[in-house]
């Protein structure tokens, strides 16, 4: 998916002489504004739709896998430790943490492990992440965003 946008100078003291700035040039520069972040927004929203439909996929496909781990207590883990390998969200196993964390698994892995813990327990148990992790997930996925981003020649504002 390709974010196709248009340059916007006068939408920001940094990047213009703003004492020329008219009222109508910040008026389509600020429509301009919402309108990009709505795109960037709609990117993420769909980001995770995909998660959403995606979440534990193996664990239907490979249910007679899944189901022999089960059985022993995952004493026995050969689909357990694919499944980490496999889904994107399981950030509390250092092997389950891909080289490009994102802020969209991490809100998975947040919905994950509610979802199960309130349904199985009643309560969630503490989760863990580092700041470390966080802030790389952070970085990951405004580079993705950026990623998206193409600026066309043009534009009114």
């Amino acid at each position: 998916m390709s974010i196709k946008i248009k340059p916007s100078p006068t939408a920001d003291t940094r990047t213009c002489d703003y004492s020329k700035v008219t009222l109508e040039q910040l008026r389509a520069s600020s429509e301009q504004h919402i309108e990009d972040v709505r795109l960037g927004l709609d990117f993420f929203r769909e980001l995770l739709a995909t998660a959403s439909e995606r979440h534990d996929f193996d664990k239907l496909s490979a249910i007679s896998e899944f189901h022999s781990d089960f059985i022993t207590g995952f004493k026995t883990t050969g689909w357990w430790d694919n499944h980490r390998k496999v889904n994107r969200h399981h950030l509390l196993s250092a092997d389950g943490i891909p080289a490009d964390v994102d802020l969209i698994d991490v809100l998975e892995m947040i919905a994950d492990c509610v979802m199960a813990g309130m349904a199985r327990a009643g309560s969630v148990y503490s989760l863990d992440i580092s700041s470390e992790l966080l802030m790389r997930a952070f970085q990951n996925t405004t580079e993705l965003l950026k990623g998206q981003i193409k600026v066309e020649a043009g534009g009114k504002p």
